[in-house]
Formats: structure tokens, C-alpha cells, sequence
């Protein structure tokens, strides 16, 4: 559903975007408005993080950590943050270039969830978000 929403976002039509989206994964109990906005929100950074072009990898998959979770993966090939940035999870852009939640905000409402966001990146190399959510009827259902 995000991405049908950022494909008419002007500035999506300059990257490469490729998905490789599991058809059978089991249900999580989520609300899809706030998973919507986080995603969103993650695929936005990832644009500004790639100014000039670059490619957009968004993944799902039965956990590669624990087998009772949901993981989306979502990989640019941006700016990267250095890692001593990444325990933040924070945005810093400049003032005015703000395009909505915050990351802090992406990783209160993925903890509401039941869920934990997870990050590599490397500066020059571009970033990977991973969201991991709880099966249904797993982890305090």
C-alpha cells in the first residue's frame, strides 16, 4: 500500500524501485494506517538520502531472526549514516526538510506494535531499515 501511494509522489519516479514481497506470510496485529506512515516515512528518508538517484529495495519475509515475526526490509542506496548515528534513530535533516515522522516517532509506533525497527549503514554506501512485527498470536497476543 506505500508504495502504491509514493509511485505518484513526483520525486519517487527518479529512483529505481524493486520489490520482493512475500505472498504467503502469516497475519500480524497491526494498525495499517500507522504501519502505512512509518514505512512512508522510512521510504521518504531513504529519498533524501538519494538526491541524485539511486535504487529503493523494500522486502518482506518470515523473520531471519525469529521465526514468529514479520520482517520488512527497506534498502537505498544513499548518503548512509554514520554509525555512531544509527542508536538515535533520528532524522537529521536540515531545517525545512522535514517530510513527516520522525524515525523516534517510526520506532515508538512499531514498539506499540510489539515490534522493533533495526538498522545497518554505511556513509557513502546507502542504509537498511528492518521492521520486525510479531506474528499474530505470538509475543503477548
Amino acid at each position: 500500500d506505500t508504495l502504491f501511494l509514493l509511485k505518484h509522489h513526483e520525486r519517487f519516479r527518479k529512483f529505481e524501485v524493486t520489490r520482493d514481497l512475500s505472498e504467503h506470510l502469516p497475519q500480524v496485529h497491526a494498525n495499517a494506517e500507522q504501519l502505512i506512515q512509518v514505512f512512508m516515512a522510512i521510504m521518504l528518508n531513504a529519498l533524501d538520502a538519494m538526491e541524485e538517484g539511486g535504487s529503493l529495495m523494500v522486502r518482506s519475509r518470515l523473520g531471519t531472526v525469529h521465526e514468529d515475526e514479520v520482517e520488512v526490509e527497506i534498502e537505498d542506496t544513499g548518503a548512509g549514516i554514520p554509525r555512531a548515528e544509527l542508536p538515535k534513530f533520528y532524522t537529521a535533516k536540515p531545517p525545512g526538510r522535514g517530510t513527516g515522522l520522525g524515525l523516534s516517532v517510526c520506532y515508538g509506533i512499531v514498539a506499540d506494535h510489539g515490534g522493533r525497527i533495526e538498522a545497518d549503514s554505511q556513509p557513502g554506501r546507502g542504509s537498511v531499515f528492518r521492521v520486525f512485527l510479531p506474528v499474530a498470536g505470538k509475543a503477548g497476543e
